[in-house]
């Protein structure tokens, strides 16, 4: 199998599940009377944890002070994310079937941003990721008015 693929699978559906479970998760904590900062703060646990036992089992060398500062921007973004997901359940009552559709949307800001930042537009087919990302906003409103 090539590398490319296998890197698909692992970063791509991997992730789909574990996030998709995870949101199913959050309701459960949520509506057993999880505030919104006891919810980070497992959650936060438990990602330093699994963080801890990936360094073990991939371990690498001493990160830069850029690749620090990186990682720690992203999970504050991550965390008042996750945080915004939390209050949407918990203060407003969002049902989660309609909020998932909506905050899933991320993938267009990362597409964008990677697009910008990284060049790879140089390597994408701009009519088909137009396509693609104007059926992604049509579904999520449409879950989400459902």
């Amino acid at each position: 199998m090539a590398p490319q693929l296998i890197g698909l699978l692992i970063g791509g559906l991997l992730p789909a599940l574990a996030y998709g479970i995870s949101g199913l998760l959050a309701k459960v904590s949520t509506n057993m009377g999880m505030s919104v900062g006891g919810h980070l703060i497992c959650i936060g646990v438990m990602v330093s944890f699994v963080g801890v036992v990936m360094q073990g089992i991939l371990p690498g060398p001493l990160p830069s002070g850029g690749a620090i500062a990186s990682s720690s921007i992203y999970g504050l973004f991550w965390g008042v994310g996750t945080g915004g997901v939390a209050l949407g359940l918990i203060r407003y009552q969002a049902p989660l079937s309609k909020l998932a559709p909506l905050y899933n949307m991320n993938t267009l800001i990362t597409v964008v941003l990677a697009l910008l930042v990284f060049a790879e537009w140089q390597n994408v087919d701009a009519v088909k990721l137009g396509i693609g990302a104007l059926l992604v906003v049509i579904g999520g409103v449409l879950v989400s008015l459902a």
